[in-house]
């Protein structure tokens, strides 16, 4: 595709996110011209990391790749070398810390069952049954793990993160948890997963490189300036603020994030514990350190406690949260997306979908490819 002689590029891209530089680097690599734009100080959207004290700071929240598909992990690894990092969070209920995700050391430590036949008949022992497919989350969870570990790992935990009572959200939310009857504490069941040895942010500007980029932009500023820019605009903020709100207002996930140095190299033993109980305000603390050991450990670490905010739309959007309010909004403003002629929308919040960053690099790929831009695999 080019580019009319008015326009200085064939691609203005707005976000600097993954879905946004995926797309730009595939188009660079194509011999067009791009422009990249991002209303943040930095590049790398809700993946950005930066370095203190050797240790690399995941600065929204902890952010582990994982993926089955090939060409995702074949492209990603052209900007990264990956290390052996396994996601095995605990969860604290009650006082007791509880193994992650749903598995036999879970099931032990909550009934001391020692067998998958002892720990399937306690879960059907408290399921509930249903001669319908689950109508929300609560019913879901309800259906899959039973009472305890309800009660235990996901009430409290739920209404703390969402803002929400597990019957207002939608089922979908808990399928992403895995159920396991052995003693494996992976989150992923994924074939390939790591965290980039030198952080997120070397990944971005690599995936960035030769590319013109300006930060701490915002484009519903200028918006008539920057259409003409380019011959095509590549989307990936929020798909009701494209639309000036004019359909009401899409829900995210607030989240406020507070570190506290120690002056020690170890203060919680795992990089994630979940924080399951409803008078405790934060959801998870992240001790850094721990996705990535610096090979010259320092003698401090960094802990960031996570709490949920209430959301407004001057907040930094998280997670959509995908009710059925806030779709029938979001369907509106899709149903007016598609006649955008000269717009390509991508990405968590264009999409209002809860996508994972292999599924985000997955999106842009085929999006690509659609567009008729071959995408380069090799190491």
């Amino acid at each position: 595709m080019s580019a009319a002689a008015s326009n200085p590029y064939d691609y203005l891209i707005v976000g600097a996110g993954l879905f946004g530089s995926c797309f730009a680097r595939i188009a660079t690599d194509n011999g067009l011209r791009v422009k990249v734009i991002d209303r943040r100080p930095h590049i790398g959207g809700n993946c950005f990391t930066e370095q203190k004290e050797r240790i690399h700071i995941h600065r929204y929240g902890p952010h582990i790749f994982h993926t089955s598909n090939e060409a995702v992990w074949t492209f990603i690894n052209r900007f990264a070398t990956f290390n052996n990092f396994i996601n095995s969070p605990l969860a604290l209920s009650q006082g007791q810390l509880l193994s992650l995700p749903f598995n036999m050391h879970t099931f032990y430590q909550l009934w001391r069952t020692r067998t998958p036949q002892e720990a399937r008949a306690k879960i059907d022992e408290q399921r509930l049954h249903l001669d319908r497919p689950p109508a929300n989350l609560e019913e879901q969870a309800l259906t899959l793990v039973g009472q305890d570990i309800y009660e235990r790992l996901i009430l409290g935990y739920t209404q703390k993160q969402w803002q929400k009572h597990p019957r207002d959200l939608p089922a979908e939310i808990i399928r992403r948890l895995p159920v396991r009857f052995t003693y494996d504490c992976n989150y992923f069941n994924d074939r390939y997963q790591g965290i980039p040895v030198n952080g997120y942010t070397q990944v971005f500007e690599k995936l960035l490189e030769g590319v013109d980029v300006q930060v701490g932009v915002d484009f519903h500023e200028s918006r008539s300036y920057w259409e003409s820019q380019a011959a095509q605009i590549v989307y990936t903020g929020k798909i009701d603020e494209l639309f000036g709100f004019s359909g009401g207002e899409l829900e995210y996930r607030a989240l406020k994030f507070e570190d506290t140095w120690h002056q020690q190299r170890n203060v919680q033993g795992n990089a994630v514990i979940n924080y399951c109980d409803a008078d405790v305000p934060w959801t998870r603390m992240i001790e850094h350190k721990h996705f990535s050991p610096p090979a010259d450990d320092p003698e401090c670490s960094v802990v960031t406690r996570e709490t949920p905010m209430t959301w407004s739309r001057n907040e930094t959007p998280y997670y959509p949260v995908n009710n059925e309010a806030n779709m029938a909004i979001y369907k509106g403003y899709a149903d007016q997306a598609a006649s955008l002629d000269r717009y390509i929308l991508g990405g968590r919040l264009a999409e209002y979908k809860y996508y994972d960053m292999h599924a985000v690099i997955g999106s842009a790929l085929l999006r690509c490819q659609s567009l008729g831009l071959s995408v380069d695999h090799r190491p």
